[in-house]
């Protein structure tokens, strides 16, 4: 059991109906009353997120996860199939525990899994770059790479994305996985 002192970012509790990670927290103590934490809280199935107080004589429940290195092969309509690349064992992952990291998976890609104890698959973390391709994306327009803004574009994964003025159909380009943003034409 931990208490709300032990509380830090990705530490995974089990809170009301499931699992949920701490995204966000923060020491209150008001000058009157007792001292408190509000976090933000993201469920690891659904990856909603949630706001929560906790009191600080409450206790939580931790749970110890993994992180295993996997290798992403492919897509077969319903699951993810993952490699471990030691043991060459095959992992089944529904397309539900992905969710929107599938517009950022690239095939023989290595990504970090994580799992409870019991080995189950709670989640999967993606390297912090990816490369994909521009597929469509609109003509350049001359003059207009004075402006700050972008022009939006579609990648070989189907992602949408807006990317500055100078990227045509064919460039390989970065993105930050984390917020889904352009960085470099690679």
């Amino acid at each position: 059991m931990a208490t709300t002192a032990d509380i830090r970012n990705g530490m995974i509790i089990e809170f009301k109906d499931g699992l949920y990670e701490i995204v966000e927290f923060l020491h209150v103590k008001p000058g009157k009353g007792a001292a408190f934490v509000r976090t933000k809280l993201k469920n690891i199935q659904t990856g909603r997120v949630i706001e929560n107080t906790f009191r600080t004589s409450e206790r939580l429940t931790e749970v110890r996860v993994e992180k295993h290195k996997k290798e992403y092969l492919y897509f077969d309509g319903e699951f993810y199939v993952f490699m471990d690349s030691n043991t060459y064992e095959q992992f089944q992952v529904p397309a539900e525990i992905v969710g929107n990291y599938n517009k950022f998976l690239v095939e023989n890609m290595e990504v970090a899994m994580k799992m409870d104890p019991d080995g189950n698959i709670l989640g999967i973390e993606l390297p912090t770059t990816v490369t994909q391709e521009i597929i469509e994306c609109e003509p350049n327009v001359k003059g207009n790479s004075a402006s700050v803004s972008g022009k939006r574009a579609k990648t070989d994964k189907g992602l949408d994305i807006v990317v500055p003025f100078f990227i045509e159909v064919g460039d390989r380009i970065r993105i930050d996985t984390r917020s889904g943003e352009y960085i470099e034409r690679n």
